[in-house]
């Protein structure tokens, strides 16, 4: 994974709250949608810690029914999704020094800071044309929020137990660093520059349900299970960030079409934060009916979907078997 050295990277897609310290407390309701334990949080993976008990508790859980692909000419195209504006914003740091850091694509290459820049740029470079080609209104771009330990969003605090999320009352992605080596050390990752890229890719596909209106018909409530409307959501932000990895090199920002090795970092990571991995890991034994997001091979079958078609239309997770 190379980025074009002269790409010029956009810095103010990305907000860096590190130095300002930890803001907890506050919030304007909502919920957090973190990448891999829990629904309406949306992070990206299940793991222990106080904040995702709550999220597993009171969010993490979806009505059932079929949601055709927003892409295929069903369900409720356009209709904006189901983020509430928090009552109180959260007060966050600027860009800080990434104005000054981040550059350009050679910036990237040598950076965590700037490449998580350079990815955000290229993953909402690609949704806002396919947004505009398909007939489906503006798109909306979100930032990415990098925090250290502890955050407040418009879903409420939360802190780095939680993994990587995107929030709807807000629609900004929250992004804590040190995930990616924890994605490594505890649930046993490969890693690299392009498994870095797929977290993040797979939090902007939840953005890309929000604008749709895929989340506000999925609903929270209901109950998890492993062919939950719960599941199915996570299983299509994994496409849909295959989707962008197939035609990431059509933004720009990229030297050349990304490697097998690069896929293959993002199918570990994939496997590794499958609710069937995460529950052996910390509990010894499957339980199906507790899945949130999808076991690892449904994580890479649906991700290796949208990486080899490249076609949003093939994300319909909700139509069928997963």
């Amino acid at each position: 994974m190379q980025f074009d050295d002269d790409a010029q990277l956009d810095p103010s897609q990305v907000e860096d709250a590190r130095a300002s310290g930890p803001r907890l407390g506050g919030g304007g309701g909502g919920c957090m949608l973190p990448f891999g334990g829990g629904g309406c949080m949306l992070p990206f993976a299940g793991r222990g810690g106080g904040c995702l008990i709550l999220v597993l508790a009171v969010a993490g859980l979806f009505l059932f029914g079929i949601i055709p692909s927003p892409f295929t000419g069903g369900g409720n195209g356009g209709r904006q999704g189901g983020g509430r504006q928090p009552s109180a914003p959260p007060a966050q740091s600027p860009t800080g020094n990434l104005a000054s850091r981040c550059r350009t694509g050679a910036d990237a290459d040598q950076s965590a800071d700037c490449r998580v820049v350079g990815t955000v740029n290229s993953i909402q470079s690609y949704w806002r044309q396919v947004f505009q080609e398909r007939g489906r209104g503006a798109y909306r771009p979100a930032k990415t929020v990098l925090f250290s330990r502890e955050v407040n969003t418009g879903c409420g605090a939360a802190d780095a137990d939680v993994g990587p999320f995107y929030c709807p009352a807000d629609r900004k992605v929250y992004l804590d660093l040190t995930f990616f080596n924890t994605l490594q050390r505890d649930f046993g990752a490969e890693g690299g520059p392009f498994a870095q890229a797929y977290v993040v890719a797979h939090e902007y596909g939840h953005h890309v349900q929000d604008l749709l209106g895929t989340m506000r018909e999925v609903g929270p409530g209901g109950r998890p299970g492993a062919d939950s409307p719960s599941v199915r959501l996570e299983l299509q932000a994994d496409c849909y960030a295959g989707v962008w990895a197939h035609n990431a090199v059509k933004t720009g920002f990229f030297r050349e079409p990304f490697s097998k090795s690069d896929v293959d970092q993002a199918l570990s990571a994939a496997a590794a934060v499958g609710d069937d991995s995460i529950q052996r890991r910390t509990q010894g034994r499957v339980t199906p009916d507790a899945f949130t997001h999808g076991t690892s091979r449904q994580r890479e079958k649906w991700f290796s979907i949208g990486y080899d078609s490249g076609d949003p239309k093939r994300c319909d997770t909700f139509s069928g078997g997963i």
